[in-house]
């Protein structure tokens, strides 16, 4: 049948072949026979339906005219019943015309009949299929199951109306069997059906993101929010200008279209905005509407709520995460502010209550949430911390202590829970006593043991357990000093090193606690002790014991004792500051423990302070085993720094909590030595307060050293412990001694008493001629190289010259191979330097006649200086190849540091192959004299490049071990990370004291010669960010920027350091460096310029010094410093502000308690308070050396 029947003859008639090209036209499907039955059908209907209509109209009008006579009969309103029939009828209509049927309404265009229509009944007038059940039913119950097996449920299920998606278990799933493809090479070709873990993370996390929908309350917010701001202007249709106008919001919410700001009196250019404009009339900014406020609100919190939905999701799908868990308790802090901070403002009186509330209700919040990821990680040390600093602001402190023993009872392995709970116990003031924390010292220190002896079975022993012992015996060493009780710290040590270099061979086997309990006999038998005179050690002691005893000596050696005159020198003075002179020179005098002299009879009842006495209760606890030769070496160093001697700060290890020991100002005040620009960081001061050193903050230093009893003292321990040291471990030693001798008579030099100064010389010269005899110190230029600076610091150039030449000769023809002869020779060139005679423009005009560039120039060669050489001219070419042969070794030097990165030397060889600073010292400063300050300024950054680059890479090197280590707790595996630690820590020492250097040296050219300050910031600010802990860089740049009035960049580097890091020492330089500031301006405005107080203006330097003070003990580490503290309540009482520096040091004492400097600068500073200071010390068990009732004795005429 063709495709249009009516030409179905016509297309019959055609040839054969047309047919074949119109055979597309051909409906195949087409029945000529049912299309005229259903035409005849068609027509039979339409006749019948045109019937019935009439013969239904008829009836319809005569029905209405009878019901509108009963109406009119019974007078009854007809409209109600009119209205329900014809809604009935119209609904009668939709229904029908819903259902596909004709209507039987009339004069409707839905009563049309199609040929479809009739098709469709002719169809259901058939047999039907049987009909579905509508209920479910078990297939048992069915009698014959072939018929009913399927049923259509017609129930909602309102899960699809609840849920964003079907139920997963709903949606059926299909596993691909087999990887081939239809149509593909099986041999050659083929498809990955597998989805990568990435893929499939981004597309349930596309599907989570497109979840929400139009109607959902996310979207809702954003809809409410501000509309963003257009990124481009639109451009004037037409406008005759040849610039762009800057688009303005105001402008656009208020309706203007206009491109400009409409002109007036006060803005006739059209150049300021609405808020200028208003302020030049003296008018504020309007206030917002609530609508607008409500606006503002929504937004932030839609940000919020996206953000902490974000936090819950990720915490979901890791709960293993811990600092995911430490971030979102953190993040609750900025939830907060956001909610409440806006609405405090507002309410005036009652902010302070509801400031307290809101905090409240943010940390039972962020208690929760630490409880939940504690439960989620029941082994992370760090989630159990965090938890506990929240608590400590909600829960009273019997409750707060008793989880703290808890939590370490359930971790007595980790020695970094044990320095938290043991910082707890000894700032906590409401609970805090001497005693108290003194024996938890103990009970940490031997758990410790216990552990790392094996004896704890429960447990094992960490890598790392005994360096991290020996911090925290250090630590307590010193929180026992900083308490006053000089005695038993300086006991601990004594102890410490018997019970560690003299330990018999017998008891060595044992375990810690047998090894205690065998020393406690001859600690309790009154035999000498390490630093006394004719101390023999506890192996000799035992040794003897066993032969029969000592002998007692003859007393004929001590025969003097050291007393002094009257204590009390001035009584007309006041009673506090009589109590300050006392206690401090009592403190300073009697810090060695007092021991009963047998030769002159003496017991225990002789002593007049029974503080004085330390018993083998007080000390047995804290004491521990040390095997490795290293740890051995520390724990002397740390002894030695205790005593105040200098000492390497890599060797000895720096304190793991530095901001506890800082207690000294000439931490922030060195370096300030204008005379010694380039060597007045060879000595750098650490801050922390040596034993005997006990007065108030900014109290004068009576004694330069530790007086006549601790100089023999340190001498009597230097003998006895040397013997028993290897020979690179004494050279230590002996090196520390001679830096000693010379940091007093640098500090005889600062007092300026030429007296004391020139007796002063005389000893240490004895002393350091002493060291330099001895075999094993003749040949180490270290030695030679203190010794020739110590004369060259009482004046004496020219002894100091000879003996600069003579280690020149001893160094052999070594040259630039050997380390110490570069350092010897740097310093020698940079006292020349600093003694020489002017400079021009950075060089010399002869520099073959320079001293300095002689010394150099021999170095390189490899032979010696000696100082009659030294005064015959240079050629130029000995000058060339100097500068070859010290650029052909730095190049060796560093790319020797550039192989070392996978395997660190364990040698002291090796290690000291890293010491470059002498090097590219020396041919920096020969660049520096021979061609200028920028061939100088390359080779230090140069260096400084390279190290810095390997000291990052092996920063990453390290915690990858470190990590593997806590994994793998085998020996080789600690071994290792212990010695890629070491290394780490020199390296970056090396780059520091380069760092130092180099800002050194262009300070000294930018005071001497023109030159511009941005290259000295520039090197100040990229050293201070890779180290921000170095005192000396800081020193430097605070000099540097407070030479100028404009504190803006300054004050923009220090926030960017401090919002960097936790270090409490940039903080302090920052508040430093706005005092300085506020000196000079109020040494401005006292002098008799007028003018300098418009062009000087205070700007409110006294509130921004609070501000930083206030933000620095807000800090961890800022809370517990006690020169934080001090030097604020100091600032507050030169400021006048006494009742709010009384608030700020009881705040201190909530925080450092065990801090006795804090109570003698509260003495100092409010005397008023003299009696319940004392009296506090007393309750919490500080050392005092002076009662009251004893100060009014004295004080009696």
């Amino acid at each position: 049948m063709a495709l249009f029947p009516a030409f179905a003859e016509v297309e019959s008639n055609k040839v054969e072949d047309s047919s074949k090209d119109l055979d597309w036209l051909k409906n195949k499907s087409f029945q000529t026979g049912d299309a005229l039955s259903l035409h005849r059908e068609y027509f039979e209907k339409t006749s019948e339906r045109l019937k019935k209509k009439k013969s239904s109209v008829d009836r319809e009008l005569s029905s209405a005219e009878e019901e509108k006579e009963e109406q009119k009969d019974c007078h009854v309103p007809p409209k109600k019943k009119k209205k329900k029939s014809e809604k009935k009828k119209k609904k009668k209509k939709r229904h029908k015309k819903k259902s596909g049927t004709y209507s039987d309404s009339s004069g409707s265009d839905s009563e049309t009949i199609y040929p479809s229509d009739l098709k469709r009944e002719k169809e259901a007038d058939g047999p039907l299929a049987a009909p579905l059940a509508s209920r479910f039913s078990w297939l048992d119950d069915l009698q014959s199951p072939t018929e009913q097996l399927f049923c259509v449920d017609r129930k909602a299920d309102q899960a699809n109306w609840t849920y964003k998606s079907l139920y997963r278990g709903d949606v059926a799933r299909y596993k691909r069997k087999g990887s081939s493809s239809l149509g593909l090479d099986p041999q050659r070709q083929g498809v990955s059906w597998d989805e990568s873990e990435s893929n499939k993370k981004q597309k349930g996390r596309d599907k989570k993101e497109a979840a929400d929908r139009y109607f959902s309350t996310v979207s809702r917010q954003q809809l409410t929010t501000e509309t963003p701001v257009p990124a481009f202007p639109k451009i004037p249709e037409c406008s005759d200008s040849s610039f762009l106008p800057l688009g303005n919001d105001e402008e656009n919410k208020g309706g203007e279209t206009g491109g400009r700001v409409q002109t007036s009196s006060v803005n006739p250019l059209g150049v300021y905005d609405s808020s200028t404009a208003l302020w030049l009339q003296g008018k504020g900014q309007p206030e917002q509407t609530e609508q607008q406020k409500k606006d503002i609100q929504t937004g932030q919190s839609a940000l919020l709520a996206g953000r902490t939905e974000e936090f819950n999701r990720r915490l979901r799908e890791q709960p293993a995460d811990t600092q995911l868990w430490i971030k979102f308790i953190r993040y609750q802090d900025e939830v907060n502010a956001a909610a409440f901070g806006g609405k405090e403002e507002q309410q005036g009186s009652g902010s302070a209550e509801r400031r307290q509330s809101s905090q409240r209700a943010v940390l039972e919040k962020k208690l929760s949430i630490a409880e939940r990821a504690v439960a989620t990680n029941p082994c992370c040390i760090a989630l159990q911390l965090e938890r506990l600093r929240i608590c400590q602001e909600l829960w009273e402190p019997s409750l707060l202590a008793k989880e703290w023993k808890k939590l370490v009872f359930l971790h007595p392995n980790s020695a970094p829970l044990w320095r938290e709970y043991l910082l707890f116990t000894q700032s906590y003031f409401s609970n805090f006593t001497v005693s108290k924390v003194s024996s938890a010292y103990g009970k940490c220190l031997s758990t410790l043991s216990a552990v790392r002896d094996g004896s704890m079975v429960s447990h094992p022993a960490l890598p790392g357990i005994e360096e991290d012992m020996l911090d925290i015996f250090a630590q307590q060493c010193h929180f026992l000093r900083q308490s006053g009780h000089s005695e038993k710290a300086v006991s601990l040590f004594q102890a410490m090193i018997d019970f560690t270099f003299y330990k018999p061979d017998s008891v060595r086997e044992l375990s810690t606690k047998q090894q205690v309990e065998f020393f406690e006999p001859f600690w309790d038998s009154g035999e000498a002790r390490v630093g006394e005179l004719g101390a023999r050690g506890w192996k000799a002691w035992m040794l003897q014991q066993e032969r029969g005893g000592w002998l007692q000596p003859s007393a004929e050696e001590e025969e003097e004792e050291e007393q002094d005159g009257e204590e009390v020198k001035d009584r007309s003075q006041p009673r506090h500051t009589v109590w300050l002179d006392v206690e401090s020179s009592r403190e300073a005098a009697h810090w060695l423990p007092w021991r009963p002299d047998k030769a002159k009879g003496q017991s225990e009842e002789d002593c007049e302070d029974p503080d004085r006495q330390v018993l083998f209760d007080d000390i047995g606890p804290s004491l521990i085993c040390l095997s490795s030769p290293e740890l051995q070496l520390r724990l002397l160093l740390r002894f030695l720094s205790f005593l105040g001697l200098p000492v390497d700060s890599v060797v000895s290890g720096a304190p793991c909590q530095p901001g506890l020991l800082l207690e000294n100002l000439s931490l922030l005040t060195q370096g300030n030595q204008l005379q010694c620009p380039l060597t007045s960081h060879d000595l750098t001061d650490p801050g922390v307060n040596s034993v005997g050193l006990m007065t108030t903050l900014q109290g004068p230093r009576k004694l330069v050293g530790l007086g006549k009893q601790g100089e023999t003292f340190v001498t009597n321990v230097f003998s006895m412990v040397q013997p028993v040291l290897p020979a690179h471990h004494r050279a230590v030693l002996s090196l520390s001694w001679m830096q000693y001798e010379k940091l007093k008579v640098l500090r005889c030099l600062h007092g300026g008493n030429k007296k004391r100064l020139r007796s002063q010389g005389k000893s240490s010269k004895r002393v350091a001629k002493q060291l330099l005899k001895e075999p094993d110190n003749r040949s180490t230029l270290a030695l030679w190289r203190e010794y020739a600076h110590l004369e060259w610091m009482l004046g004496n150039l020219d002894e100091a010259r000879k003996v600069f030449s003579t280690a020149t000769a001893m160094g052999g023809t070594k040259g630039l191979r050997s380390p110490a002869l570069c350092e010897l020779c740097l310093l020698w060139a940079q006292l020349e330097v600093e003694d020489g005679p002017g400079v021009q423009g950075g060089a010399l005009t002869d520099v073959t006649v320079s001293p300095a560039v002689c010394v150099l120039t021999r170095l390189a060669e490899g032979s010696s200086s000696s100082s009659s050489s030294s005064s015959q001219p240079l050629s130029p070419v000995s000058i060339l190849k100097a500068r070859r042969s010290y650029e052909q070794a730095l190049t060796v030097g560093l790319s020797a540091l550039d192989q070392k990165p996978h395997n660190p030397p364990a040698s002291r060889t090796g290690q000291e192959e890293l010491r470059l600073r002498g090097l590219t010292g020396c041919y920096a400063l020969f660049q520096y004299l021979t061609m200028g300050i920028q061939a100088a300024n390359t080779v230090y950054s140069q260096a400084r490049e390279r190290m810095e680059e390997l000291h990052r890479t092996l920063i990453l090197k390290s915690d990858e071990e470190d990590s593997l280590a806590n994994t793998d707790a085998s020996q080789a595996a600690a071994v290792s990370s212990h010695i890629s630690r070491h290394y780490v820590n020199r390296l970056a020492s090396e780059c520091e004291v380069l760092a130092v250097q180099q800002a050194a040296l262009l300070r000294y050219h930018n005071r001497i010669a023109v030159f511009p300050l941005a290259t000295l910031r520039q090197t100040l600010t990229s050293a201070l960010s890779t180290w921000p802990s170095s005192a000396p860089l800081w020193s430097i740049y605070v000099q540097v920027e407070n030479r100028y009035h404009s504190a803006g960049r300054a004050r923009r580097f220090f926030h960017s350091v401090t919002r960097d890091n936790t270090s409490v020492l940039s903080r302090l330089f920052a508040i430093v460096a706005e005092q300085q500031r506020k000196q000079l301006v109020d040494a401005a405005q006292r002098s008799c310029c007028y003018d300098a107080l418009s062009i000087l203006p205070e700007n409110g330097l006294s509130n921004r010094i609070c501000g930083l003070f206030e933000s620095a003990i807000a800090t961890e580490m800022g809370s517990h410093c006690p020169l934080l503290w001090r030097m604020y309540i100091h600032f507050l009482v030169s400021e006048g502000k006494v009742d709010k520096a009384t608030g700020i040091f009881y705040k201190a004492l909530q925080n450092i308690p065990w801090a006795k400097g804090l109570y003698m600068d509260g003495v100092q500073l409010f005397p008023e308070h003299l009696q319940e200071f004392v009296d506090l010390m007393t309750e919490k068990e500080l050392r005092l050396r002076l009662p009251l009732e004893e100060l009014d004795i004295l004080l009696e005429d």
